[in-house]
């Protein structure tokens, strides 16, 4: 956990301090994954959180973070106050990763984004649940 002010972030964290749990109910989060050729490549993905602080992702096969995961789990995951950019939270660990055959996380990342995310997939597109657990967990805030 960070002390406000601090230049230090907090490591080793295994829960997301009380200070940073507001963040988990923003807008957009930045999906860090290992591209084919070893460097990063990221994305800002909808995502939802679990009351034990997990981030849940819901993506279409054919994207390339999912070919990314697939070959590497490990996955950093940035989520920005918009208001505040000096104050972030951040989760790195390897992602779970299964296939949603009956879109049930597809429903609940659309419920909270108020849209089908069917609408948004060809027909014969599969998607995965990629889970992000909170075990490595960076809560920032250098704003002084």
């Amino acid at each position: 956990m960070s002390d406000r002010g601090s230049t230090k972030p907090a490591t080793d964290v295994s829960e997301i301090p009380e200070s940073h749990r507001d963040l988990l109910n923003a807008k957009v989060g930045t999906l860090a994954t290992v591209g084919p050729d070893g460097r990063p490549q990221l994305s800002e993905v909808w995502f939802i959180a679990t009351e034990g602080g997990a981030v849940k992702i819901s993506l279409n096969s054919k994207r390339q973070k999912v070919k990314n995961l697939l070959r590497n789990a490990s996955v950093s995951f940035l989520i920005l106050d918009l208001e505040n950019p000096y104050r972030y939270l951040e989760l790195r660990w390897d992602a779970e990763l299964q296939r949603d055959v009956d879109y049930s996380l597809a429903e609940q990342v659309g419920a909270k984004y108020d849209t089908d995310l069917r609408n948004m997939d060809d027909q014969g597109d599969t998607r995965y649940a990629v889970t992000i657990p909170a075990r490595h967990v960076n809560a920032v805030d250098v704003s002084g």
